[in-house]
C-alpha cells in the first residue's frame, strides 16, 4: 500500500531514487520489477508493481477495438508502458519520452495512491493540488459515494 508524498530530485540521466520506505515493499511485491506509463487525464506518470500492472493490462486489452474512446485508452496506456527495474542503488530510470510528456525536470513529486504511485513535476503537482482544493471549496458538490464516506 503506497501512501504519502515525497519530493525527489531526478539526476541528469533521468534516474529517480525510490524512497527507502517503498524499496523493501517493491522488492517484496515484485522483485523490483515495475511498469511506468502515462496518465490519460493529467501530465503525470503512473508507476505500478509489475503484478499490479499485469492485472490492469489484461483489463485494458479486453477493451473494444471498435469503440474509439476505448481504443484511445488502450493505445495510450499500453503504448506508453515501459518496464523498469530498481537498480542496486534503489533507483529507476524514467524513459526520456515519458519524462518529456510529464514535463519532469529536476524536482518531482512521488504521490502514493494505494496500489500505484504517481510521478508529477513538482510545479505541476502544486498547481493541480491547489486547483483541486479550490474547486472543492467553491463547488461544494460531492458525489454520493463521497458524501457517505466517514473520515
Amino acid at each position: 500500500m503506497f501512501r504519502g508524498i515525497n519530493t525527489i530530485n531526478l539526476d541528469a540521466k533521468g534516474r529517480m531514487a525510490m524512497p527507502a520506505r517503498y524499496r523493501e515493499q517493491l522488492i517484496n511485491l515484485c522483485s523490483g520489477h515495475l511498469v511506468v506509463t502515462i496518465d490519460t487525464n493529467h501530465r503525470c506518470l503512473l508507476l505500478y508493481p509489475l503484478a499490479e500492472w499485469e492485472q490492469i493490462e489484461r483489463k485494458i486489452e479486453s477493451l473494444s477495438s471498435f469503440n474509439p474512446a476505448e481504443q484511445r485508452v488502450k493505445r495510450l496506456l499500453i503504448g506508453h508502458a515501459n518496464d523498469l527495474e530498481l537498480d542496486s542503488s534503489g533507483r529507476i530510470l524514467l524513459p526520456q519520452e515519458l519524462r518529456h510528456h510529464a514535463e519532469l525536470e529536476k524536482h518531482v513529486c512521488l504521490i502514493g495512491q494505494g496500489k500505484k504511485l504517481e510521478i508529477w513535476s513538482q510545479d505541476s503537482w502544486n498547481e493541480q493540488r491547489d486547483t483541486w482544493l479550490t474547486e472543492s471549496a467553491t463547488k461544494g458538490e460531492l458525489p454520493e459515494k463521497l458524501r457517505t464516506l466517514a473520515l
